[in-house]
């Protein structure tokens, strides 16, 4: 991979990891929008209110810069409310033309929270900000800078009409309150993050890189394993749209290059999974395709990978990154942490199949402990 496109992935995750500090169990999400991002897809997030969905989309916004909107939509909003109000200078002229500074048609990153609620009217002018990234009203015709939309809502509606417009958001993502366990973590997190403002680490210019680098991506090689993949789906009665199955070609292109290559491998057709539109199909289709699923890995997304996946494999970036962490970390303050990782490094590998890079760090992170080699 090219040193340039090397350097871009990296402060890309950079700006993850400080995005999501304090934010406990939220890393997948902001993992998952740099993916649509990188794609130059859309991600929709389903999950009960007050899981952090919008301070996650958020502080990712603010870690990558460019221009952000953010709006919650009703049964009563007006589509001037997104896009912008009619110019009534123009409109005395006998043209009607929206004036959309700062609003949903000039943003970079777009969050939409209860996207299901918007009218018929800003549903349809979504689907062409979606889709072409133009946005067409009246007179005006104006092309988007929109690299990521990311929808959310309580849960996936039953009205076909509104179930069809979900499907333009290639990745789903459901999400639900933290487990007992990280409640401490979750407190002790959220205090500190209110108080914690993101600056931004990185400018579009990186995210752009990688999105270029990701259309020359080389698939021939992972085409007939993605075609047996959706036939596994289908004699399981898991069926994905055309439209979609030939879009998940997006994310796996910019999974290989987040994590570092140009020709896409086995290892990068985890995202498949998110591209299921629903919980019970994801949960079913993780089944159908574990084998396929035991061989994913990312250096830079490891959480979704790990959740898409819940193999030992999927798990050894983040552990390397965790070790390496607290290696860099006062001893005293962090020892329950390093005992924690050893005993989950040793979960979940054993001695002869530990890789070379994790078997270095677990001696140096065993030296500063009394946990036994």
């Amino acid at each position: 991979m090219h040193a340039s496109l090397q350097e871009a992935a990296l402060q890309v995750r950079a700006a993850v990891r400080v995005a999501i500090e304090g934010l406990v169990g939220r890393e997948q999400l902001a993992e998952l929008i740099v993916l649509a991002a990188v794609a130059q897809e859309h991600i929709l997030v389903v999950g009960p209110p007050g899981t952090a969905k919008s301070a996650v989309v958020r502080r990712v916004a603010q870690a990558m810069g460019g221009r952000y909107f953010e709006y919650l939509l009703g049964r009563f909003t007006e589509p001037s409310e997104l896009f912008g109000t009619v110019d009534l200078h123009k409109l005395r002229e006998g043209r009607v033309e929206t004036d959309t500074t700062e609003m949903l048609p000039e943003a970079d990153i777009v969050f939409l929270d209860e996207v299901f609620l918007g009218s018929t009217a800003i549903l349809n002018s979504l689907l062409g900000v979606l889709n072409e990234r133009r946005f067409r009203r009246g007179h005006t015709q104006l092309d988007c800078p929109l690299r990521v939309c990311v929808g959310a809502a309580n849960g996936l509606p039953d009205d076909e009409g509104l179930a069809a417009f979900g499907d333009r958001f290639l990745l789903h993502l459901f999400i639900e309150p933290v487990a007992d366990e990280q409640l401490e973590a979750l407190l002790s997190g959220g205090w500190q993050a209110e108080r914690r403002p993101v600056l931004p680490q990185l400018s579009l210019a990186q995210l752009d890189t990688l999105a270029l680098a990701s259309a020359d991506v080389d698939l021939e090689a992972v085409r007939p394993l993605l075609a047996g993949a959706v036939r596994r789906l289908r004699d399981a009665g898991l069926v994905l749209s055309d439209r979609r199955i030939v879009k998940s070609q997006r994310l796996i292109a910019a999974a290989a290059v987040l994590n570092g290559r140009t020709v896409a491998g086995e290892g990068d057709l985890w995202p498949l999974l998110y591209a299921l539109p629903t919980r019970e199909a994801q949960h079913q289709g993780r089944e159908v395709l574990s084998e396929l699923l035991k061989r994913s890995a990312s250096s830079h997304l490891f959480s979704a990978v790990e959740a898409a996946s819940q193999q030992p494999l999927s798990r050894l970036a983040r552990l390397v990154e965790a070790a390496t962490r607290c290696l860099a970390q006062e001893a005293a303050s962090v020892a329950a942490e390093r005992e924690s990782l050893l005993r989950e490094i040793d979960a979940n590998f054993a001695a002869e199949a530990l890789p070379e890079d994790l078997r270095q760090l677990r001696g140096r992170l065993a030296a500063h402990t009394s946990f036994a080699l």
